[in-house]
């Protein structure tokens, strides 16, 4: 029986076969389209299953979520924003298949625990820094979920300091400062003319200037929002994946410095901030694990 992945991203969907031999190679991406948006992804499974049985589907999304309900409403797919049962869709498409639905950030914590950083520890917060931002939360070896699904929406901690517009219509959320996308928009308002976040991250690691700044302001946001969530929660470990955490020095010295400067309880004495190992497949690795440990429907 074939076991299958399906990432909801930002800019893209991604399905991968859960099996020992399979390898990011295997992982299959198309962009978000602006319309046919369950179609095309129907389209990317069915290619993916290859007239296969499916046993059981493990879906990732982006937020909001309704958990319950089996519904999603990302802001970045313009069809889905005001909710897409994307259970019951893919129910129908595979009616054999046991479907389990979950935000990113909590397969973000279930790939880091069972197949990458966090593996073995009990308290933990995981933060994936792309375009936007999302986190998973472990404690005392769990999963936290929340009440509709949607805990873990690091993105959306406020930093002191800074009071830039989110797309959630707050101000100075960490996402706001932080995701990949307002930092291209920041960098670009400076006057830097680079065009994606990739280019954006490689200029910093060069040492452009404005590049370098805009990945200091993320790297300082991380590390107040990190501080203000590791207190609360009493973690000792935080892993950073996501193409942002690829920028070197530029990002990672002040967000040290911030850490530093801010966790400074004596419980916190041990934190450790370190980059992920699971790199650009964490989510899809964590829809995989729910997938797997997924009742018959």
């Amino acid at each position: 029986m074939t076991v299958l992945a399906l990432e909801i991203a930002t800019s893209w969907f991604a399905v991968s076969e859960i099996a020992s031999d399979v390898d990011t190679d295997d992982v299959r991406r198309i962009p978000v389209p602006a319309r046919g948006a369950w179609e095309q992804c129907r389209e990317l499974l069915l290619e993916v299953a290859a007239g296969r049985e499916i046993a059981s589907l493990g879906i990732a999304s982006t937020g909001p979520i309704d958990m319950a309900a089996g519904v999603v409403a990302p802001l970045d797919v313009p069809e889905w924003r005001s909710g897409f049962a994307i259970v019951a869709a893919a129910r129908a498409a595979f009616p054999s298949a046991s479907v389990r639905l979950a935000l990113d950030g909590v397969c973000l914590a279930l790939g880091e625990q069972n197949l990458g950083t966090t593996k073995g520890v009990m308290d933990s917060l995981v933060i994936n820094v792309s375009d936007r931002v999302c986190g998973g939360v472990m404690v005392g070896g769990f999963v936290v979920v929340g009440r509709t699904g949607n805990a873990g929406h690091v993105g959306h901690v406020l930093v002191p300091g800074f009071d830039d517009r989110c797309d959630c219509g707050g101000r100075g959320c960490l996402e706001a400062v932080a995701g990949g996308a307002a930092a291209l928009r920041w960098a670009q308002a400076q006057g830097w003319t680079g065009l994606t976040v990739p280019a954006l991250v490689e200029a910093a690691v060069m040492g452009e200037e404005i590049p370098a700044a805009a990945m200091g302001r993320a790297g300082t946001a991380l590390g107040r929002a990190i501080a203000s969530v590791a207190a609360l929660l009493d973690v000792d470990l935080v892993a950073i994946g996501g193409v942002l955490s690829e920028a070197g020095p530029a990002l990672w010295k002040p967000l040290n410095e911030a850490v530093a400067t801010h966790a400074r309880l004596s419980f916190l004495s041990g934190l450790r901030v370190v980059q992920s190992t699971l790199g650009p497949i964490s989510v899809l690795a964590g829809a995989g694990v729910l997938a797997l440990t997924a009742p018959g429907d």
